[in-house]
C-alpha cells in the first residue's frame, strides 16, 4: 500500500511489517543508523530495493495462485478482481470479527423476521432484486488462508485413477443386480421388495387412505417394469429380453387399483415408452434388445394404461387433472380437487411422446392443457406459481414457491419438452420461470467460484410476494443442478451441487428435509433418492472434472456401508442412527444405480453411439429424434389462446445462454470446480468443520 506522507514523502508498506521511505525520506520511518546507504545515490539503492521486494512478492503470490486457485476464476464469470498484496491469515481474523458484527443473510433471516407457534417464518420486506449484492467484508471461512486445509480438497478430489474407475463401475453393477436379483426372487410380480423381510409388497388394501403406498403401488409389477431400460443401459440383452417378455405376458392394467397420476406416467407409462423405443432402434446401440416376434406389445400396454388415467382429467373446471385416478373404476368419489403442482403439470413429456408415437393427439392434448392452466395461475407480481391448487376453483391452497416437492419436476417437464418436441411455448414458460426463481428464491453472492458472501442458495417463498416461508430445503431440491446443466448455468449448478454433497458428506444420506439455520435435520428419513446422483452424473459429463467420480464413490460407499441388508438396500429411517425400514422404492433401481453406473462407464453407448438421448423425470432415457417435432394430426392447440407454434429445429436458446456448458474451459477439468476457500465455506455452513 502506498501513501502520501508529509510534504513530499511516499511511504511503502509491504505488508510485512516493514515500512521503508521513498522519495526525499523527510518524514516517515527512518532506516537504521547502521544501515549501509551509498552516498552516491541513496534514492536509486532504495528505490531498487523496494523494486526487488515488490518482484519477489509478486512472484509469490503467483505461485500460489497456480497452485491453489487463490486468484480469481477460470470459470464462466470473467470479471477479475484485482491482486491485492496482503497475506491473508491477517484478513482472515479481521474478516472472522466482522463477520460476528454483521451477520450474513443465513442469520440475518433471523434477525429481520419474526416466528411465530405453528406460522411459517417471514421477514419484513418482500426480496425483489435479482441477486443481492455481497456483504462488505468476506464472511468468515472465505478468507485467502493459507493455513487451513485447502490442499486437502486438492489432494483429495483432483485426480481419478483409471483402475479405481474400473472398480467403481463394477461395484455400481454388483449394487443394482443385488437388488434387481432379489427382487426377482422374492417379490415378483409384486410391486416392491422388502430387502429386510425378504418379501414382496404391493397395495395396502387395508388402508386405502396409506397414499404413501398406494399412490405408488398398483399391483402391476411396478419394479420390473421401471428397472427395463436399466437393463438395457447395462448391455444385459438377454435379461431386457426375458423381462419385457414378462411384462408382456403378466401385466395387466385392468386392476381396482387407486394410484396417483403422476407416479403412474413417471414410472410405468415412462418406462414402457423407453423400453419400446429401444427396441425399435434401428441402430441397437446397446445390443440386440429386440425380442424375437415382438409386435409392439410394450406401446399397446403404455396405451392401454394411459386410457386408464384419462379421466383424471374429466370433470375438471380448470383443465388441472386430479391428482388420483382408479385404474378399473375411474376416479373415486371419494378424491379430493387439491393437488400439487408438480403432479399436474408434469405428465407432457410421456403423454406427449406416446400422442406423437402412435398418431393420437388426445393424450398431449390434455397433458398441454393441464401446463397451461397452470401457467395462467402464476403471481403477476413474482411469477411465481405455488405448490398445491384446487382443480375446481384455481385457487392456491399452498402458496409456498420452491424447488423441492410439489414443484421440482414442472419446472423440469418445461426445458425437457422443449427439447423434445421443439414447441417454443414451452421454452417461453421454462425462462420466464428460470428467471423467476433467480429473482425471489436465489440467496447468496452473485458468482459461484468468486466474489464475497454466502454461498448461492434457493429458498422456499410465498409466491405472491417472495417472503421467505421457513428455512428448510428438501432432497427433492438436489436435482436442481442437475437441471441448470442442460439449461447452461453450470457455474451456478457447481456451488449448489456442492451445497448438498456437503449435507451428504455429513450424514452419509441427505435427509428428506434439511434446517439451513439450524445446521440439522428436519425430517430424518432418506428412501434412496437418485437427485444427487442425479446431477452429480450431468455435472460430470459437463466437465468431465474428476470431483464428480469422488462424489458418485463417497455416495456408492454410503450406500453400500449405511442401507445394504439382507436382500437388497432399505430407506434410512434416521440419517443419524441408520435405522432403517422395510423397503426399497423402484425408482433405485430405474434411477439411482443407472446414473451411478454411468458416472463411471464412460464408454458406455449412451455417451458414444452418436445418439442424443433425454432422461425423464423417472430416469428414463428417451431418444431426441426429430420424428418428436412432427406431428401426424392436425394441430390445434399450439394455436389456441395465443400461442404459436414453432416446433422445428432448435432454434431458441435460454435466457441466460451466454453461460453455455459448451465454455468450460479445459484448464478447469482437472482443478477443483470449487476453490478450496468456497468448499470449506460450504462445510463449515453444514457443520462439518
Amino acid at each position: 500500500r502506498a501513501g502520501l506522507v508529509g510534504d513530499a514523502g511516499l511511504e511503502l508498506e509491504l505488508g510485512l511489517g516493514v515500512r521503508l521511505p521513498v522519495g526525499s525520506g523527510r518524514v516517515g520511518s527512518i532506516p537504521p543508523s547502521d544501515a549501509v546507504v551509498s552516498p552516491a545515490d541513496p534514492i536509486m539503492q532504495w528505490r531498487s530495493i523496494v523494486l526487488g521486494l515488490l518482484l519477489l512478492r509478486l512472484g509469490l503470490h503467483l505461485t500460489l495462485w497456480l497452485l491453489f486457485g487463490f486468484g480469481p476464476s477460470m470459470g464462466f464469470y470473467r470479471s477479475f478482481v484485482p491482486f491485492r498484496f496482503g497475506f491473508s491469515v491477517v484478513r482472515q481474523a479481521e474478516a472472522q470479527a466482522q463477520a460476528a458484527k454483521q451477520p450474513s443473510w443465513f442469520d440475518q433471516t433471523w434477525v429481520r423476521g419474526q416466528v411465530a407457534e405453528g406460522h411459517p417464518l417471514t421477514i419484513g420486506e418482500p426480496v425483489v432484486c435479482k441477486r443481492p449484492p455481497p456483504p462488505a467484508t468476506r464472511p468468515a471461512g472465505t478468507g485467502y488462508n493459507f493455513l487451513d486445509s485447502f490442499g486437502e480438497y486438492s489432494r483429495k478430489y483432483s485426480a481419478f485413477p483409471e483402475p479405481q474407475r474400473r472398480r467403481m463401475k463394477e461395484a455400481a453393477l454388483r449394487m443394482f443386480y443385488f437388488g434387481y436379483e432379489n427382487y426377482m426372487e422374492h417379490a415378483f410380480p409384486q410391486d416392491e421388495l422388502n430387502p429386510i423381510d425378504c418379501r414382496g409388497r404391493g397395495p395396502d388394501r387395508d388402508n386405502p387412505s396409506n397414499i404413501n403406498i398406494n399412490d405408488v403401488l398398483g399391483n402391476y409389477s411396478l419394479t420390473l417394469i421401471d428397472a427395463l431400460d436399466t437393463l438395457a443401459v447395462l448391455g444385459n440383452a438377454s435379461e431386457f429380453k426375458r423381462a419385457v417378455k414378462l411384462v408382456i405376458t403378466t401385466v395387466s392394467f385392468n386392476k381396482d387399483s387407486t394410484v396417483q397420476v403422476f407416479e403412474a406416467t413417471i414410472r410405468i407409462l415412462g418406462s414402457l415408452l423407453s423400453a419400446h423405443m429401444i427396441i425399435m432402434d434401428p441402430a441397437q446401440p446397446f445390443g440386440n434388445m429386440a425380442p424375437e416376434g415382438y409386435d409392439d406389445e410394450l406401446l399397446h400396454l403404455a396405451r392401454d394404461l394411459a386410457v386408464r388415467l384419462l379421466p383424471a382429467f374429466e370433470n375438471t373446471k380448470t383443465g388441472i387433472p386430479h391428482p388420483r385416478v382408479n385404474l378399473k373404476k375411474g376416479v373415486p368419489s371419494t378424491c379430493i380437487n387439491e393437488t400439487c403442482t408438480a403432479g399436474a403439470g408434469s405428465l407432457l413429456v410421456e403423454f406427449g411422446i406416446l400422442s406423437r408415437l402412435i398418431g393420437d393427439s388426445t393424450f398431449e392434448w390434455v397433458a398441454r392443457q393441464a401446463v397451461r392452466a397452470l401457467w395462467k395461475l402464476r403471481s403477476d407480481e413474482t411469477g411465481l406459481l405455488g405448490n398445491v391448487v384446487n382443480i375446481q376453483t384455481g385457487q392456491w391452497v399452498g402458496k409456498q414457491s420452491g424447488l423441492g416437492a410439489g414443484m421440482d419436476s414442472f419446472y423440469e417437464y418445461l426445458l425437457k419438452s422443449y427439447i423434445l418436441f421443439g414447441e417454443s411455448e414451452d421454452l417461453e414458460m421454462f425462462n420466464a420461470a428460470y428467471e423467476s426463481i433467480q429473482n425471489h428464491m436465489r440467496r447468496g453472492r452473485e458468482a459461484c467460484n468468486e466474489g464475497e458472501g454466502d454461498p448461492p442458495l434457493y429458498v422456499n417463498v410465498n409466491m405472491v410476494n417472495g417472503q421467505l416461508m421457513n428455512t428448510w430445503i428438501d432432497s427433492l431440491q438436489a436435482f436442481f443442478p442437475g437441471l441448470q446443466v442442460l439449461t447452461g448455468d453450470v457455474e451456478d449448478a457447481i456451488c449448489l451441487h456442492a451445497f448438498y454433497y456437503a449435507i451428504w458428506k455429513r450424514y452419509g444420506a441427505l435427509p428428506e428435509r434439511y434446517n439451513w439455520q439450524l445446521q440439522a435435520p428436519d425430517v430424518m428419513f432418506y428412501p434412496l433418492r437418485p437427485e444427487l446422483v442425479e446431477s452429480t452424473y450431468l455435472l460430470y459429463q459437463a466437465t468431465k472434472n474428476p470431483f464428480y467420480l469422488h462424489v458418485g464413490m463417497d455416495i456408492l460407499q454410503s450406500l453400500e456401508k449405511y442401507t445394504k441388508v439382507r436382500c437388497g438396500y432399505a430407506t434410512l429411517h434416521h440419517v443419524i442412527d441408520k435405522s432403517k425400514e422395510d423397503r426399497m422404492e423402484s425408482f433405485f433401481l430405474s434411477e439411482t444405480c443407472k446414473y451411478l453406473y454411468l458416472l463411471f462407464d464412460e464408454d458406455n453407448p449412451l455417451h458414444r453411439s452418436g445418439s442424443k438421448y433425454l432422461f425423464t423425470t423417472e430416469g428414463h432415457i428417451l431418444p431426441i429424434d426429430k420424428i418428436f417435432r412432427e406431428k401426424s394430426w392436425e394441430d390445434t392447440t399450439s394455436k389456441e389462446e395465443g400461442f404459436v407454434d414453432n416446433s422445428g429445429e432448435l432454434d431458441h436458446r435460454p435466457a441466460n445462454s451466454s453461460i453455455n456448458c459448451s465454455r468450460v474451459p479445459s484448464e478447469r477439468r482437472y482443478a477443483l470446480p470449487l476453490k478450496g476457500v468456497y468448499m470449506q465455506q460450504i462445510d463449515q455452513m453444514v457443520g462439518l468443520l
